[in-house]
């Protein structure tokens, strides 16, 4: 198995667990140069808030993308756009992503923007 397959394969057996819980996710994908968060309703067919630094509201003032201040902008966002949409508590889906770096600055800024996970 090569890394892309391992990771997968990781988000695979979380997303089963969460699928049970009937909440909606907070699902996160990272590349080298972005950041993606989207919520997705319990039953996987809506997204519900999404962000990223693709937009230029939320990387207005940022030095680069790729960064930890980049992850955390990404994730005040995210807890901004869900709470407006009715959204307070979700499940966080980290994609088979290590829980470190910039997940976790992301998943700590959508703690302070008011998501409970």
């Amino acid at each position: 198995m090569n890394k892309k397959t391992s990771r997968l394969r990781r988000a695979r057996k979380s997303r089963a667990r969460i699928l049970k819980l009937d909440v909606p996710r907070l699902t996160v994908h990272r590349s080298g140069r972005h950041i993606y968060a989207q919520v997705i309703a319990a039953g996987g067919g809506n997204v519900l808030a999404a962000a990223s630094t693709v937009q230029k509201d939320v990387i207005k003032g940022l030095d680069s993308t790729g960064n930890k201040a980049a992850a955390a902008a990404v994730g005040k966002a995210i807890a901004e756009k869900a709470t407006a949409a009715g959204v307070d508590t979700v499940a966080f889906d980290r994609s088979g992503f290590k829980y470190h770096g910039r997940i976790k600055e992301l998943a700590d800024a959508a703690r302070e923007g008011g998501l409970k996970f």
